[in-house]
């Protein structure tokens, strides 16, 4: 069994929830309190084992690369100043040489399609995939125990999380089976199904560990929902010969790419920190009692 080394970043979207924000600036670079949205969804992958990370760009994403690069006048300048600290948290941030890899998507066809622009720089090896949109918030990191299933399944993982059923139509959405290891068989896949039809509520929030085999089906796969390549679409066509298995993330899970959820993950994770916290729960408690008399 091939162990999950590479991570999968598609970041070519252009974000258009986000302008006038994004209009020069990729949305995976507005930042969650300190760090750009891309930063956390790294470092999962790191804390996970991830050795390669390859990013799935597009035109006007270079801002991306260079923040993963060294910069040379910046480091120095920290150190003629005698800011250590601040140095030595953006060297501990920074991969090391040859760590990252970068393709372009040129024309916008669809998750599936920028999944299948990195198959030369993935290979013949499973490969995690993080969508940079959803950021996690736990005490340990989602990719980090889909990883330790996948060594125990050998086989494609998929993190879920519950929502409302009444909004089960706007997710893509599991069947769930018998439980395994620490997490269980699925035994379906629907993207968006219509009300009242999902076979759960138990939806995809965003991180995979996908075999190779998938780059074969997405080569050939036809246009689906969105007239865009559907990674969901080829991912049902690999499990009538492989073995899906889901993993029931229970930490929280905001959606970086909707203005309200990037709002959320701002306050979220400001307050997990306790130099942050004590002045503005004062200050949210404040704006909020403010807001109900308008």
């Amino acid at each position: 069994m091939k162990r999950v080394r590479k991570a999968v970043f598609p970041v070519a979207g252009l974000g258009t929830r986000f302008l006038p924000a994004t209009k020069a600036v990729p949305k995976e670079m507005l930042t969650v309190v300190d760090r750009p949205v891309i930063q956390y969804v790294v470092d999962e992958a790191k804390e996970a084992g991830i050795e390669h990370f390859i990013f799935v760009t597009g035109r006007n994403k270079t801002v991306i690369e260079d923040h993963f690069d060294v910069q040379f006048e910046l480091y120095n300048t920290l150190a003629q100043r005698g800011k250590d600290d601040q140095l030595a948290k953006l060297q501990q941030l920074q991969p090391t040489p040859g760590q990252t890899s970068y393709t372009r998507q040129q024309v916008p066809l669809g998750l599936g399609h920028a999944v299948w622009c990195a198959r030369d720089l993935v290979g013949d090896e499973p490969f995690a995939l993080l969508l940079p949109d959803m950021i996690m918030q736990s005490d340990r990191g989602c990719l980090k125990d889909m990883v330790e299933l996948y060594a125990r399944t050998a086989n494609n993982i998929i993190a879920v999380q519950e929502c409302d059923p009444a909004e089960a139509h706007k997710y893509g959405i599991v069947g769930k089976g018998r439980d395994a290891h620490t997490g269980f068989e699925i035994t379906g896949m629907v993207e968006k199904p219509k009300q009242g039809t999902a076979p759960s509520n138990l939806y995809i929030n965003g991180r995979y560990i996908l075999q190779p085999e998938i780059f074969s089906i997405l080569e050939k796969q036809e246009r689906g929902a969105g007239n865009e390549i559907q990674l969901t679409d080829a991912m049902l066509k690999l499990a009538d010969s492989q073995a899906f298995y889901g993993y029931h993330f229970k930490g929280r899970t905001f959606d970086c790419g909707s203005p309200e959820g990037f709002v959320e993950a701002n306050v979220a994770f400001a307050l997990w920190r306790s130099d942050m916290r004590p002045r503005l729960a004062d200050t949210i408690e404040q704006l909020v009692e403010e807001s109900k008399s308008r």
